[in-house]
């Protein structure tokens, strides 16, 4: 629980109980060229190393390919019933594949699965050039998407993460596409959970296509529901991967291992690491009334405040018991009020460090009061002014 602190105007205590926060070790060593843990919810690094380090991304880069197709699809421009033609450069795409047949007229949401399960370079190409007209203007639409997230050291040449000069990305910034992708499209999402996709026949047998998701923790740990894997000589194997235990979500970011295998056991490490020594706990609810705060010159003595957005905060288990809160009111508070005004600040301490720092804002709003209300009012002002 969260203690209270005196700000301006306000004194509220609430009893907590002490609990020794877990004695966090150094994070582990990755034989992976760059890597980054965060926390969903919230944004907060775990690990780090080398994450702002422009690498090549390979197939990682078709999570900003699907992210520009779900955006397009809850924009209402695309639907998922939409029939899709296959250009004869996309049936000709090298590396992994859907395998797709030029001519062919194929679903929007088959090619979505062809991109998220089968890591299909023809699948994406065909996606591009439906969306954009052809692979170079939706190469200019991803790092237009990318500068809107926030990601600011990747550089898109292809919808495919096939070897390209200035085709960069870096691990931060593929966490932070992780992280939207699944807070913008919970519902789309779910195709990266997906573990088999079958598509097309073969040419020698006739049987179905089945491919399996590259993303071998999807069958090693059920926490685990994606998210994308990606490999070139120039970028070694690659792994974004998202687990959610107990209401913590966690979403790491492994560049440059040597195998599959390694890819999979560095991020284990990670996940491990993360879940073990951290929690992510909501401490203050948004919309919900704190306290109330005197008010002058209004049809109302006082206002009920509180935050527009909840607080999480994530951190060392057993660290939240002692954190405290202090409440900073703008005062003083005069009429008229309007629901949404910002009328303090509150601030989440462990010690002497200020956590995390929000607004607090006014929950209903109060009217200004008649002339013989204001005018009191204004004397009360002038001499509590006066006499301090």
């Amino acid at each position: 629980m969260l203690r209270k602190l005196l700000g301006l105007s306000l004194l509220l205590l609430i009893p907590s109980v002490q609990a020794a926060p877990a004695l966090v070790p150094r994070p582990p060593a990755l034989a992976a060229a760059s890597w980054i843990l965060i926390e969903a919810t919230t944004g907060t690094v775990l690990v780090e190393h080398e994450a702002d380090t422009p690498l090549p991304p390979a197939s990682l880069t078709k999570m900003m390919t699907d992210y520009v197709v779900a955006a397009e699809l809850a924009a209402g421009r695309a639907t998922l019933d939409d029939l899709v033609p296959i250009s004869e450069k996309a049936w000709r795409m090298d590396g992994s594949k859907m395998f797709v047949r030029v001519g062919d007229q194929v679903r929007l949401e088959d090619l979505l699965r062809g991109v998220v399960i089968q890591s299909g370079n023809d699948a994406s190409v065909a996606l591009a050039e439906y969306l954009a007209g052809d692979e170079a203007a939706f190469s200019d639409v991803m790092n237009r998407q990318a500068a809107l997230l926030g990601m600011k050291n990747s550089r898109f040449r292809n919808a495919t993460g096939m070897p390209a000069e200035d085709h960069l990305s870096t691990a931060r910034d593929l966490s932070i596409l992780a992280r939207r992708l699944i807070e913008d499209f919970p519902d789309h999402y779910r195709y990266y959970s997906e573990k088999t996709f079958t598509y097309g026949q073969d040419f020698t047998t006739g049987e179905p296509i089945t491919q399996r998701n590259r993303n071998e923790l999807l069958w090693v740990d059920d926490s685990v529901d994606g998210i994308k894997t990606g490999y070139t000589a120039a970028a070694g194997y690659c792994l974004v991967a998202s687990s959610e235990r107990d209401g913590m979500r966690l979403i790491s970011v492994v560049l440059g291992t040597n195998s599959p295998d390694a890819r999979t056991q560095e991020t284990q490490k990670l996940l491990r690491y993360g879940f073990r020594y951290f929690e992510s706990k909501p401490l203050l609810a948004g919309g919900e009334a704190m306290a109330t705060a005197p008010v002058w010159k209004g049809t109302r003595a006082s206002v009920a405040y509180g935050l527009a957005e909840d607080i999480h905060l994530t951190l060392p288990r057993g660290t939240h018991e002692g954190l405290e809160t202090r409440v900073t009111m703008m005062a003083p508070l005069t009429a008229p009020l309007a629901e949404g005004d910002r009328v303090g600040t509150v601030a989440v301490l462990n010690g002497d460090e200020v956590l995390v720092e929000a607004p607090l804002q006014a929950l209903h709003p109060v009217e200004e009061a008649g002339w013989f209300k204001r005018l009191l009012d204004a004397l009360r002002l002038w001499f509590a002014g006066l006499f301090g």
